[in-house]
């Protein structure tokens, strides 16, 4: 499909990480696609948008541009911009927003709201328990014994939960929100039974009414080998996960996503944008851990380097409440992605460390480098955050994605900065297995 230059679409995409520089990756393949600006953006996305500096938590703001340069579709990345409103102020300026609205994105900005929604539409969970004062938050946990998990209620940036094998690393993680480390997030914790099974991620693109299927991940959250160490924003994933076979899959839109949507148009807020299902495969099927309200990062790198489809087209099928004339193919091969982070990271990242040999990566088969938290400065590439690169190929296995991946990382010279070295271990364990 081609348009001319008159129809071609002007899209605002707002973010600055590997999610974003994923989603200027993809958008930027469209015809459809005319400009594409983003704000802040990083280096890497600037190789596909225009990079201008909007405060996006100044809404007006926000509207002033889209207005004064005809934006036709706003993309927001982040989560914070959905729990702030953003789309709802878009919305009341005739501005065309992918993503929820304030009210929908609770189920994100809100651990507690998600699990009272659980509880009254009969969605799988585990048990809870929400509590505002850290003595009675001790009593439910002394009550339940360990292991147990414990979450601060409001955004905090994946570091917010605290899966406790003790009963002391429990009452630890309760102090810690309590005392203001996750900062307003914390001024309510949710308590909740440790459920017992493998993760995965599940996605689906949503319009109010209809659902679709829009891929599955695995994500590795701590930040050591072998699952060890903190937990963190995500330290590489891989897709599909292989645990979410044709069977699980419609359970999970069965039993989840499906009373999800209804339950939030019952209340008022029909849930528009990206449902990312953090779910717990069990031995009795799909639990629900969690719910965000946007692509994962960095399972987003890893979905968009497997989607065959035009991802403008079904964005704009979205805000347009037209999903149920879409359908969504995928590349049959695997993707993973291996994030490399700056050192001290969750904790305290060193930032200003100088990175090299990217381009010699970038110019392996099958790999894409997608910038994180990057900046260029007296012409040398320099890291600015946590999680820095998204080191990221396909490969007909995950083996092979894998083997792709890191050699891609053996190219980047960077003293200051490190990685996991057995992102998809357990696809690839399986892959050896069916040999």
């Amino acid at each position: 499909m081609t348009t001319s230059p008159s129809e071609a679409l002007k899209v605002l995409l707002i973010g600055s990480g590997g999610r974003e520089h994923a989603l200027a990756w993809k958008l930027a393949a469209s015809p459809l696609l005319g400009t594409l600006y983003c704000t802040p953006g990083n280096p890497g996305i600037a190789d596909y948008a225009t990079l201008i500096d909007i405060d996006i938590e100044d809404h007006d703001a926000v509207i002033a541009f889209s207005h004064s340069f005809e934006i036709d579709l706003v993309v927001i990345g982040p989560e914070a911009p959905l729990v702030d409103g953003l789309v709802d102020a878009l919305k009341a300026a005739n501005i065309k927003a992918f993503g929820p609205t304030q009210a929908a994105a609770q189920l994100e900005g809100s651990k507690g709201f998600t699990k009272d929604l659980c509880a009254r539409f009969n969605i799988p969970t585990g048990a809870y328990g929400r509590f505002n004062n850290a003595p009675k938050a001790k009593a439910y946990i002394r009550a339940q014994g360990a292991p147990i998990v414990v979450k601060a209620d409001g955004l905090a940036a994946g570091k917010g939960v605290v899966v406790a094998m003790t009963l002391d690393e429990a009452l630890e993680a309760v102090d810690a929100c309590f005392e203001g480390q996750f900062g307003d997030a914390g001024t309510e914790v949710v308590v909740e039974a440790f459920l017992d099974g493998e993760e995965a991620s599940f996605f689906c693109i949503c319009d109010g009414v209809t659902a679709l299927p829009f891929g599955s991940a695995q994500d590795h959250k701590r930040v050591g080998d072998g699952d060890t160490g903190a937990n963190t924003g995500g330290m590489g994933a891989y897709s599909p996960a292989p645990v979410m076979d044709e069977g699980m899959v419609e359970r999970t839109m069965r039993e989840l996503i499906e009373p999800t949507m209804r339950g939030m148009a019952e209340i008022g807020a029909p849930f528009t944008g990206v449902l990312f299902a953090g779910l717990m495969i069990t031995k009795d099927g799909p639990q629900l851990i969690e719910y965000n309200t946007r692509f994962g990062d960095p399972e987003c790198q890893v979905l968009m380097s497997r989607l065959k489809d035009d991802l403008l087209v079904i964005m704009l099928a979205t805000v347009n409440g037209m999903l149920d004339q879409i359908s969504v193919r995928w590349s049959n091969e695997a993707a993973l992605t291996v994030v490399m982070a700056a050192d001290g990271y969750p904790a305290s990242p060193r930032k200003g460390t100088v990175i090299k040999g990217v381009e010699d990566a970038e110019a392996l088969q099958a790999v894409n480098i997608f910038h994180a938290s990057t900046i260029h400065k007296d012409g040398e590439l320099l890291a600015n955050g946590g999680r820095v690169l998204n080191v990221t190929a396909t490969g007909s296995t995950v083996t092979q994605a894998q083997a792709r991946a890191y050699e891609a990382v053996s190219k980047i010279k960077w003293v200051g900065g490190f990685c996991r070295n057995d992102i998809g271990w357990r696809a690839v364990e399986r892959e050896k297995a069916d040999q």
